[in-house]
């Protein structure tokens, strides 16, 4: 690849890996960090991208996903530990601050989903990648990627829906 490409790729792609971020951690200076970090490890790779094999943005977020891995992995103190042994409702449970473009009731809702549907509707919604594109990374089916989509998205709309409802009630003094 001639230098020039990962300029052009960075350039292109930073708002998708931030995004994948966004959704998945708490702060701004967090989903920053990863994202930086994402673009080290992709320009030291550099000359192993292979774009024959998979697309830039694919790739990237193959190194994001496992960055954001390492990062729940490792406690207060730097150590790291098994995958295994971090409880999954902290395995990106984190509630995003509004400011990073999730409302509250969207992250709190968020948050009521399986991890394992929060990170596919992260790499759809926040990494900007399709459902074949999903799947290569997770190494699901295209079906079972395009399932857990529709059933996140169902459960998310019930959940704002609900929210909304009981909001709604709330500011009416409890009336129905």
């Amino acid at each position: 690849m001639p230098p020039g490409d990962f300029a052009d790729v960075y350039e292109s792609e930073i708002w998708s890996v931030y995004g994948f971020f966004a959704y998945r951690v708490r702060s701004v200076a967090t989903a920053e960090d990863l994202t930086q970090q994402t673009f080290e490890r992709a320009l030291r790779a550099w000359k192993r991208f292979d774009p024959e094999r998979s697309p830039a943005r694919t790739w990237l977020l193959a190194i994001a996903r496992n960055l954001l891995i390492d990062h729940y992995r490792a406690d207060v103190w730097g150590r790291q530990q098994a995958i295994e042994e971090v409880p999954e409702g902290e395995l990106g449970s984190e509630l995003a601050e509004p400011d990073l473009g999730i409302e509250p009731d969207l992250a709190e809702a968020l948050a009521t989903l399986a991890p394992r549907d929060r990170e596919i509707l992260a790499l759809r919604f926040g990494g900007d990648l399709n459902g074949p594109e999903i799947a290569e990374l997770t190494g699901l089916t295209v079906a079972n990627v395009q399932q857990i989509l529709s059933r996140s998205l169902r459960r998310l709309r019930n959940s704002l829906y609900d929210s909304g409802l009981s909001s709604t009630r709330r500011n009416r003094g409890g009336q129905s």
